[in-house]
Formats: C-alpha cells, structure tokens, sequence
C-alpha cells in the first residue's frame, strides 16, 4: 500500500484490497456486509464512511483485481519485441495464471460477467468496458503488425481479437466448471495457432 496516500485514502485502499477476493470469489450477490467486516475487521460504519455503499467497494474491487490481471500481461508485453510476440503474451500470460493462480477467485471479467450478467447494470458495464479495452489492444497490434509487414494483409484484426478473447475466457471457464486445469492449457494451443496463422 502507498505509504503516501492520505490516511482516508490508505483506508479506502486498504478496504478494496482486502475485499476484492471476497467479491471475486462470492460474487456481488453473494457478498454481504459481514463478510466485508470479517474481511477487513473494521466496522460497517467504517466500510460505508469510505464508500457509499456495498456496489462502490465492488466495483472498486473488480478494478483492483482487473489491475492484477493487466499488470501481469504488461509486464510480459513490456519484454516482447515484434507484434507476434506480444499477441502471444495473451497465451503465456493465462498459462501462469493457469499454474501460478489468478487474483484470489479466478478471472475478473469471467466471474463478474456472469454474475452481473441482467442483474447488475453498473457491474455489467465495468466487465463490458474491460472486454472492449482488450479488444482495442489486441486489434491495435494486428493492425500494426500488418502495417509492418509481419502479419498477412488478409488478417482480420477485429475477428481475431474477439475469437482470442472468445477462446481465452471459455477456456477459463470450461476449466473452472470441470476442476481440469489442463483445459484452459489445450485451449491456449488454439490462441497460439491462431496468432501464427496471421502471418501466412
């Protein structure tokens, strides 16, 4: 935690932090008050002084744990040189979290995007904002690559990046719902096909 935020900042900071496997692994609506004071052992007083009430420390939540997710990719990114090799970050990337674990519940825009689904509107659109950003990215890269040379000038950058995001999420899921790890690891081999078919 930083050490130069405010005291109310600390606090708020130190509430999302100890909150966010909870939301991540119960769910908004499974989630309730005293699992957030047991959690944090502060008091509800405390919790709802920082924020205004349960839906703000979970959207709070899921982006602390959106974070975690995005600063593991980027650090992997920061190291690849070509555009191949950053598409293929996304496969590596999702193995360890595969072997090494995700944030404490599993992957955050999985998990909040099947929960919020219809029921919560302001959840929903934070899960819808973090596949479109991801979306971006991934099109941003083809799109250079092809610029570049390195990927085929036939590559089609927006239905790729939904089939990756597509293949990396249901693999997510498939391996969660069957306890197999290894699902997600057989799915990754699609991602890697994938992304080597873009320069033929």
């Amino acid at each position: 935690m930083n050490s130069e935020l405010s005291k109310a900042d600390r606090t708020r900071q130190f509430i999302i932090e100890t909150t966010a496997g909870v939301f991540n692994t119960k769910g908004y609506a499974g989630t309730s008050i005293a699992d957030l004071t047991e959690a944090t052992r502060l008091t509800k007083g405390s919790i709802y002084g920082n924020f205004d009430n349960k839906e703000a420390v979970a959207l709070a939540a899921f982006d602390y744990n959106l974070s975690l997710v995005r600063k593991a990719v980027q650090t992997q990114m920061s190291q690849a040189t070509t555009c191949h090799e950053q598409l293929m970050v996304y496969a590596k990337a999702y193995q360890s979290f595969n072997e090494r674990g995700f944030p404490v519940g599993g992957c955050p825009i999985l998990n909040t995007a099947t929960e919020a689904d219809d029921t919560n509107s302001l959840l929903k659109d934070r899960a819808a904002k973090a596949v479109l950003s991801w979306k971006r990215t991934i099109i941003d890269i083809i799109k250079k690559g092809i610029a570049s040379g390195e990927f085929s000038a036939t590559a089609e950058p927006e239905s790729t990046a939904l089939a990756m995001i597509a293949l990396i999420e249901g693999g997510i899921m498939i391996a969660k719902v069957t306890n197999n790890p290894a699902s997600l690891n057989k799915v990754l081999k699609t991602v890697e096909a994938l992304v080597n078919q873009l320069a033929t």
